[in-house]
């Protein structure tokens, strides 16, 4: 099959495996064949089919199943063990029938009922390690399910497997508890995706609105501080009359995003709307007009738009909608991710008071989520910031804590693209310019829809030398967030610079109407200085003497303040600067 026509989907799989299986055959063959057809038919097909679960695989002692939700998937598994414990309870131990469960969300490759790939593979490695009558679950299933299930969990730490390349992180059910029952608590935003409608006379366009569904499931999934339901969930919707509240009841989605595609010869329609499932509130819309010479383009830069309006830190509709909920309202919920929003307010108003204050929301944060790797990544900025923007007395200090806590975000959460993030900007003011863009693209490999990490990117390839592909970058970051935040303005001020696009760094950094730095009125003085227009230059540096008394050339254009790569970029800084009126 063609690497192109390859069909994948994020998938939640569930390995099951006979403990002793060959023991078991060599001490009685017929007792236990009969044995696990009497527990499949009377116990595991029912729990799967209880549980919404496909069987689609077996083997002599085992099955592969997928399920349309971790929920469901640990709810089965639990359920399973469970009723295997009582009823070994009345067999002699050497003739007991035990079994081990491994389940993972992952990427998988479907051809026909089959499935494939890493997704599957590191389910039935994690059945692998799991204890016995236990189930071993994936950092990423227990991400997923947060407080949906009365259950405990013993964290087994990084785990190395058989034939997969990174390790991972596992989690062993206790299954001593109380029943399992689904429950409406969630620490993160929940969001389903009900197919896209084709409203096309076509049928066979179908397969561009699934398309759309699929990719923008698949990309709000990478983000790890939102709640996702799996594509095999919301699928069963399609073609059917739906009421949004019931959906979200259903699927225990607190947000429904619902959609639908219109295609003529040469244009296509397409319109997206998130809805509040539990109050049926409209908070967001969009309309999409595009021609289609390229359908798949189209479908890609449609995904990266409704990806980027809904997700992003800062503007994001989600955080927004979960920030201003009414049962909420008047009061603030103490959860890490509110903590951890209140803490992205802070640090964007780019003040020296705001900047200690987000230090401490995100600390309490991660004190109330340890594994929350988000919130230890920008603990790590609000340290590098204070070095940035010359607000610490040690800046070496603060370095070292930026890098303290990068390291600790990737620690907690490998997954999580800011810890990445995070490094990458310590690797560049530390002048480590290859390792930042490598770290860098690492976090866009594990979340490329991320429009903060890509604007940063083209930041540090401006920095690089490269300005003219950060300023591609950075618009690119701009057109997937619409709603983009003033330092965004900020940053690209700087890139126009470095790419000697004068009036476009003075348009955007004169624009500015929240924020008020050093540093966009360096760039803003350097720019003047560059065009021959001394007296707005020298105003410029005027105010910054205003912000910062003691500011010189020397101390504002160091390797952690302005680290260019090429000596010949610092300089041109630096000579603008002086032609503005700096001292040195």
């Amino acid at each position: 099959m063609a690497e192109g026509r390859v069909q994948r989907r994020l998938a939640v799989i569930l390995a099951a495996d006979v403990v002793g299986y060959t023991r078991l055959m060599g001490s009685d063959e017929a007792g236990t064949l009969a044995e696990l057809k009497t527990i499949r038919a009377h116990l595991i097909d029912p729990k799967m089919a209880e549980h919404q679960g496909r069987i689609f695989k077996t083997t002599g002692d085992g099955v592969l199943a997928e399920f349309p939700s971790v929920v469901n998937a640990v709810a089965c598994a639990v359920d399973i063990q469970r009723a295997m414990s009582d009823r070994n309870g009345a067999v002699s131990e050497h003739r007991a029938i035990q079994f081990r469960i491994g389940i993972n969300l992952g990427d998988v490759i479907v051809e026909g009922d089959d499935l494939f790939g890493d997704g599957v593979n590191v389910a039935a490695r994690l059945e692998g390690i799991a204890p016995v009558g236990g189930v071993m679950v994936s950092g990423t299933v227990r991400d997923h399910l947060g407080n949906r299930l009365d259950l405990q969990f013993d964290d087994n730490g990084e785990q190395i497997l058989k034939n997969i390349e990174r390790p991972v992180r596992a989690y062993a059910v206790r299954l001593d508890g109380p029943p399992t029952s689904p429950t409406s608590l969630s620490d993160k935003p929940s969001i389903a995706l009900l197919p896209f409608v084709n409203m096309s006379d076509d049928r066979q366009q179908d397969y561009f609105a699934d398309g759309i569904t699929e990719n923008v499931i698949t990309g709000l999934s990478r983000f790890r501080d939102l709640f996702v339901i799996a594509s095999n969930s919301t699928f069963a919707y399609k073609g059917k009359p739906t009421k949004i509240q019931d959906a979200s009841r259903e699927l225990g989605a607190r947000y429904i995003l619902e959609g639908s595609v219109q295609r003529s010869k040469d244009r296509v329609r397409i319109t997206a709307q998130l809805i509040d499932g539990k109050t049926g509130r409209h908070l967001w819309a969009e309309r999409y007009d595009r021609g289609i010479d390229d359908i798949f383009a189209v479908q890609d830069d449609v995904t990266e738009r409704i990806i980027g309006s809904l997700a992003t830190a800062y503007g994001g509709r989600l955080l927004k909608a979960w920030q201003e909920r009414p049962e909420v309202a008047g009061t603030r919920n103490f959860e890490a991710l509110d903590y951890f929003v209140r803490g992205m307010e802070s640090v964007n108003r780019y003040t020296k008071e705001d900047n200690l204050r987000a230090r401490e929301l995100f600390e309490k944060a991660g004190e109330l989520d340890p594994k929350f790797g988000k919130a230890f990544a920008k603990l790590a900025w609000t340290h590098m910031i204070d070095a940035n923007d010359g607000w610490s007395e040690n800046p070496e200090a603060s370095l070292a804590n930026g890098l303290k806590y990068a390291n600790l975000a990737i620690e907690r959460d490998d997954a999580e693209a800011w810890g990445h993030y995070a490094l990458a900007a310590h690797c560049l003011f530390c002048g480590q310019y290859e390792r930042a863009i490598i770290e860098y693209q690492r976090a866009l490999e594990l979340n490329p829809n991320d429009a903060d990490v890509l604007l940063d990117f083209g930041s540090c390839l401006s920095y690089c030398g490269r300005a003219q592909e950060g300023l591609e970058t950075a618009q690119k970051a701009m057109r997937l967030n619409p709603h983009y935040p003033e330092w965004y303005i900020l940053q690209i001020g700087q890139i126009y610079y470095d790419v000697r696009k004068y009036h476009e760094a003075i348009a955007a950094l004169e624009g500015l109407r929240t924020l008020d730095t050093v540093y966009q009125h360096l760039y803003l003085a350097a720019s003047y200085a560059a065009l021959g227009s001394e007296g707005e230059a020298q105003q410029a540096i005027e105010h910054v003497l205003e912000l910062e008394p003691r500011a010189t050339i020397t101390v504002r254009t160091t390797s952690d303040m302005a680290p260019y790569k090429n000596s010949s970029d610092l300089e041109h800084f630096r000579e603008n600067l002086r032609r503005a009126g700096m001292r040195e």
